[in-house]
């Protein structure tokens, strides 16, 4: 049997890295960095405003970096 391809997107300069979870508080993908706004509209941006959002993913990445809570900080009470 012939399995079919793997359907695959034909969108130039993704950042995917499909690690698709929002984060709750911050409403944005833990593995690219977009909103669920431009996840959504990426398909259909011009290349320019895709590669505006792409310089701009870098800066994002901190937001997600502190952790707060968790065991640690409950075995610290």
């Amino acid at each position: 049997m012939v399995k079919p391809p793997v359907w695959t997107r034909n969108e130039i300069e993704s950042p995917c890295v499909q690690i698709c979870v929002i984060h709750p508080a911050e409403r944005i993908c833990t593995g690219c960095y977009r909103t669920i706004e431009e996840i959504a509209r990426w398909s259909r941006m011009e290349p320019e405003e895709r590669r505006t959002i792409m310089q701009e993913l870098p800066s994002r990445a901190p937001k997600l970096a502190k952790r707060r809570g968790g065991r640690a900080a409950r075995l610290k009470r």
